[in-house]
């Protein structure tokens, strides 16, 4: 295990370096958008280098980056991460006049975002391996307040525990919100937009469909999805199917494809290169 490797579990690596963990990553970016704040940061953003609608593939690397080095990396790696996401964060933040105020460096708005990664990774993880037990999920958790630390959350503002978390979670929910800037976006989000046209055309309603199949309530509600029953069977018989799938891979299809931006964020650490 090389260097940057350290900190995370031989048990644990397995069931977080996993690329079909990534089916809930639209719901879960809809959830961290869900606070006005958070959803005004990102929709009305004037760091275009980095903005999901101008440079698609670019954000994607950054994010999974960032997930990856969370969870693999060690202080130093995360060090770095955390300088090339502060650098950009330094221009997100509301001006005189805006109708919600919000700052990238609050970490209260941090803890939201790590707090909502978490429940991708609980979810990732129940999907493939089914629900985790007492003593996993109290693994899992702890590894997963690295989200929050690898930036300005300090360590004793993230939940002691998977119960302490539960309850900043229905307390957190009663800040769960969407206006017509941060609803407008994200529909466009879900239905991929940001794509060239028979590129959305084609997968847009599939991403919606999986997006709503993830996502709890008051998200799903707050963004104007419908689902019913019908809908939950397909989206069931999806994850079904996906699952057997995927279980009989190779490891390095199944990994595909955080394996591979793990490999990139661990290249520009060393050489120095810009993360963001």
């Amino acid at each position: 295990m090389s260097n940057v490797e350290r900190g995370v579990s031989a048990e644990l690596r397995p069931i977080m370096m996993n690329g079909l963990g990534l089916a809930p990553a639209g719901a879960n970016v809809v959830m961290q958008l869900s606070r006005l704040p958070v959803g005004h940061g990102v929709a009305k953003s004037r760091v275009e280098g980095g903005a999901l609608t101008r440079h698609p593939i670019k954000r994607t690397r950054t994010t999974l980056g960032y997930i990856t080095a969370s969870l693999f990396g060690d202080d130093e790696l995360r060090d770095f991460v955390r300088r090339e996401v502060n650098r950009q964060h330094r221009d997100v933040h509301s001006t005189d006049g805006d109708s919600v105020t919000y700052d990238a460096f609050d970490p209260e708005l941090q803890l939201w975002v790590a707090a909502c990664m978490y429940r991708g990774a609980l979810d990732a993880i129940t999907l493939i391996n089914g629900p985790p037990s007492p003593e996993r999920l109290a693994e899992v958790y702890q590894h997963c307040s690295r989200f929050a630390t690898t930036l300005q959350v300090s360590p004793e503002l993230w939940p002691e525990s998977p119960a302490a978390f539960d309850d900043y979670w229905r307390s957190a929910l009663e800040h769960v919100a969407m206006d017509e800037t941060t609803r407008t976006y994200l529909r466009g989000f879900v239905r991929l937009n940001f794509l060239p046209r028979a590129l959305s055309v084609g997968l847009g309603p599939l991403h919606e469909f999986i997006t709503a199949g993830f996502l709890p309530e008051p998200f799903r509600t707050e963004l104007g999805l419908t689902w019913d029953d019908r809908r939950q069977r397909r989206f069931d018989a999806l994850c079904r199917v996906s699952v057997a799938t995927h279980r009989v891979l190779p490891r390095v299809a199944r990994e595909f494809p955080l394996n591979l931006v793990w490999w990139d964020t661990q290249r520009r650490f060393r050489r120095g290169r810009y993360f963001v």
